[in-house]
């Protein structure tokens, strides 16, 4: 973009960027699973790496578990 000269407040100018919304579509989840490195998982979705290397060492979710 420098090469030609382009600044990205020009592409927004000429409508390049559609326009931006917040979503209520996609809600935040609350946490449900932490460890004691800050590692956290909402329960949604595949189980994080760090979570699945604890339970194929034999821990059990629950010891993860948010009260």
């Amino acid at each position: 973009m420098a090469k030609h000269g382009i600044a990205i407040d020009d592409l927004v100018a000429v409508g390049c960027f559609a326009a931006t919304t917040p979503t209520t579509s996609r809600q935040a989840h609350p946490i449900r699973f932490t460890d004691v490195q800050g590692h956290t998982w909402d329960g949604h979705g595949d189980l994080p790496e760090w979570l699945q290397r604890a339970v194929d060492a034999g821990q059990s979710t629950d010891h993860f578990r948010v009260s």
